[in-house]
């Protein structure tokens, strides 16, 4: 039984999302690199399960616009009644890539200093890390270094990428942009990251870059930049995965051809909400008894410390969780 639903057609990528400023980005190339688009037409991409879902965790700031940014892109709605994220939260994001199945799973952490520590046990295991910070506030800006350091803890800096956002760009005059987006482009280029300016707020439909690969799409467009930027995350992590695949799978012969990997139909163990709750209390979030409704941000701190004493937890359906 197929419990996924189709691909949706403004998440199928044939082309590279280009970058915001090529002086601050991960790679300024036009298009895929050759190996991978030539894997994947030639169905050579390894076995498609060691890849096709890649986490990537959503750190910064208490009320920088995270989960905003998030709700934008994966529901298209923006709450303006701020709402702090209790421990953790996760969305998943289907794409199809060069025809590849590919989900993005986004961890979306909370800001305060007091739900800090489980953070080890979520952040491990990430394929990219994106920093938030607020455009409209500098101390936000100079704590994306301590973000970033906390997060490699538990991740090799060499096989994660980086990316800062700038957020609430509509309240930023043109001046105060200005100054605040040469800052930001000296910290991405001192931490190697890649750099965007979004606002999860403003709708701005004449932001699509034309030639783009998302710029004929029958779908609305809500908030500048928001859409092209998780694209710009998907595809380049798609692109990381197929190469390490590729540099493993070295000796493969060409015109082997690989079977995508279905989901388990089997029953999944799911944890239940006392569950859920205990285990927020384990992690020293004593005001989970009888104060939070948040099922998501419950889910995400157990399966937290569930990832700390099973790695390959970041390999399992964890959307089935989400009914919980």
């Amino acid at each position: 039984m197929n419990i996924l639903a189709p691909v949706r057609r403004d998440r199928v990528l044939a082309e590279l999302p280009q970058c915001l400023r090529k002086e601050a980005a991960l790679h300024v190339h036009k298009d895929f690199h050759p190996r991978v688009t030539c894997a994947c037409q030639e169905h050579r991409t390894g076995t498609v399960g060691r890849f096709k879902i890649s986490k990537v965790i959503v750190v910064g700031d208490l009320s920088v616009g995270k989960t905003c940014l998030i709700n934008r892109f994966c529901k298209d709605t923006f709450d303006k009644n701020y709402k702090a994220t209790i421990g953790v939260d996760f969305e998943m994001e289907r794409f199809e890539v060069l025809g590849v199945p590919f989900s993005l799973q986004l961890w979306d952490t909370a800001g305060q200093e007091r739900f800090k520590c489980i953070a080890s046990t979520y952040y491990r295991g990430a394929q990219a890390i994106i920093i938030v910070f607020n455009l409209n506030d500098v101390a936000s800006l100079e704590h994306t270094k301590q973000w970033l350091a906390d997060a490699l803890k538990e991740n090799d800096p060499a096989s994660v990428l980086l990316f800062l956002v700038g957020s609430k760009k509509d309240l930023s005059t043109p001046a105060q942009y200005v100054l605040m987006e040469k800052d930001a482009l000296k910290v991405a280029q001192e931490i190697k990251a890649e750099y965007w300016a979004v606002s999860s707020l403003t709708a701005v439909p004449s932001a699509l870059r034309p030639g783009s690969a998302i710029e004929n799409l029958p779908v609305p467009v809500s908030g500048e930049n928001v859409r092209e930027f998780f694209f710009r995350v998907a595809a380049l992590t798609f692109e990381a995965n197929v190469l390490a695949e590729l540099e493993k799978s070295g000796a493969r012969r060409i015109g082997d051809v690989v079977q995508p990997v279905s989901v388990p139909t089997e029953p999944v163990w799911m944890p239940t909400k006392g569950s859920l709750r205990y285990a927020m209390l384990l992690c020293g979030l004593q005001e989970a008894h009888g104060h939070v409704d948040n099922t998501h941000a419950m889910c995400g701190a157990y399966l937290g410390m569930w990832t700390a004493h099973m790695p390959s937890v970041g390999r399992v359906p964890l959307y089935l969780c989400l009914g919980v």
